[in-house]
């Protein structure tokens, strides 16, 4: 079969749509720093409609790590196809708004420098901000190495600094990246980090949108519906938003035309998301591995953990403080009718990863919150039990289950050399670059965990859930 390529543009089914514009034409505006299904998924989706129109916007992307990505689609002309999917069916989009990829910090070094690139963005997960390490644990090869290299250069011939737009899931996400660059910045020179400091910009933002690993299945599915071969598609839910804080000093492609919510405060819209969404789905995560639930449509089709999730909800909401525009209730509704989404199979083993770095923010956040206004947190407890419970090593069905967290060995000894529920959990909640030393503090919330826990290990989830 034919490989995907802009020669093959013209062959495609009349259902699939494709680039308005000249893929060969467009410049590099932007960097991306970590290209994945995600940033293909939803930047290149909210960019890609503004190229026609200004084709200086086009995306380098970056793969610090590994080649696999641009090997696949360099033959293919860095085109790739996006899948939306949902209970209703599928829709296809050739995307062409990557310019190329680099890979290596050497490569990417390279492109950084260039005046024409405006604003870099990035998709590292938690773990690629290295906020433990100093800078010469962080390497030159790392995101805040490469950023403050770059810039560094950038400044040394006169060019103005590019703008730095995290797309990450942390609280506070822009001021972050900020902090680790300067901190690798200061290592170069102490001038240097005060500039990145205070005349880069580095604006919040908050992304929204379900991308599950592309599988096997998923490119048959979309070779056969194209007529050509596509080594990389993208799969992802129709839903998507994108709240970006409004300071961009270079310049910036006209996003809101594109759907995306430009504003002067993103924290809100982060909390939002990051408590009711990926907190909610942490829980689905844990809970569905220790059950086998391999999938989070498969985990909120049993009616005791879709109540349990909506519960949840409700709970983590009481924690928010929203814009008045903001309809909380249609939001918790929406969630779960995508999570529901049977065209969608986000395996919940891809959303375990992790924990470590994740649940700070979306778990044990709302927790605090619910702590100090006087409240209990049983739903919140349930989960963070589960993780707990996941910590172990085996499912309910006494199956094994892998742990895959920067902190795999510390937590894997932990749960080993604890000899019941109790010891397990006090002494993960020790360790106070997990779990907030506020919070540990709490002893109704430990109480709660523990009750959890016990009712996990003793019962198994589908119990504990009917019983929570």
């Amino acid at each position: 079969m034919t490989q995907l390529s802009r020669a093959a543009l013209a062959a495609l089914p009349a259902r699939v749509r494709r680039p308005d514009f000249d893929p060969a034409r467009l410049g590099t505006g932007i960097v991306h720093l970590g290209i994945g299904a995600f940033a293909r998924a939803h930047i290149a989706a909210f960019t890609q409609p503004l190229l026609a129109a200004d084709p200086s916007w086009g995306m380098l992307g970056v793969s610090l790590r590994r080649s696999d990505t641009r090997d696949a689609l360099a033959p293919q002309d860095f085109l790739y196809t996006r899948a939306e999917r949902d209970g209703t069916g599928e829709r296809l989009e050739v995307m062409g708004a990557l310019t190329g990829i680099a890979v290596g910090a050497a490569d990417a070094l390279a492109r950084l420098v260039d005046p024409a690139v405006r604003i870099v963005t990035i998709t590292v997960t938690e773990k690629g901000y290295g906020r433990d390490l100093d800078a010469a644990a962080m390497g030159r090869d790392s995101m805040p190495g490469l950023l403050a290299t770059a810039l560094h250069r950038r400044r040394s011939a006169g060019v103005a600094p590019f703008t730095v737009l995290s797309c990450d899931n942390l609280p506070s996400n822009g001021a972050v990246t900020r902090d680790v660059v300067a901190r690798f910045a200061r290592s170069i020179d102490p001038g240097f980090a005060r500039f990145v400091a205070q005349d880069v910009a580095f604006p919040d933002s908050m992304v929204d949108r379900i991308v599950p690993a592309t599988t096997p299945q998923d490119r048959a599915g979309v070779d056969a519906a194209l007529g050509v071969t596509d080594a990389w598609p993208v799969i992802c839910e129709p839903f998507t938003q994108w709240v970006i804080e409004d300071h961009f000093p270079q310049g910036r492609p006209a996003w809101e035309r594109s759907g995306a919510e430009l504003v002067s405060d993103v924290r809100p819209y982060e909390d939002m998301k990051l408590r009711l969404l990926n907190g909610s789905h942490s829980s689905i995560a844990y809970l569905g591995q220790l059950a086998g639930w391999e999938t989070v449509a498969d985990a909120v089709a049993e009616p005791a953990l879709r109540a349990h999730i909506a519960a949840l909800m409700q709970e983590v909401a009481a924690t928010l403080a929203m814009p008045a525009s903001v309809d909380l209730e249609g939001y918790c509704r929406a969630l779960l009718t995508r999570f529901a989404n049977p065209a969608l199979r986000h395996r919940t083993a891809q959303i375990a990863m992790d924990g470590s770095q994740k649940l700070r923010q979306r778990l044990f956040a709302p927790a605090l919150v619910r702590m100090e206004k006087g409240l209990p947190a049983p739903r919140i407890a349930l989960g963070i039990a589960a993780w707990l419970r996941f910590l172990q090593g085996r499912a309910d069905d006494g199956s094994a289950l892998g742990l895959d967290d920067p902190q795999a060995d510390r937590l894997r000894a932990a749960a080993a050399n604890a000899p019941d529920p109790p010891a397990l959990c006090r002494t993960v909640f020790a360790m106070e670059d997990i779990v907030p030393p506020a919070l540990a503090a709490k002893t109704p919330f430990r109480d709660e965990v523990l009750a959890a826990l016990a009712r996990i290990t003793e019962r198994g989830v589908r119990e504990a859930l009917r019983t929570n």
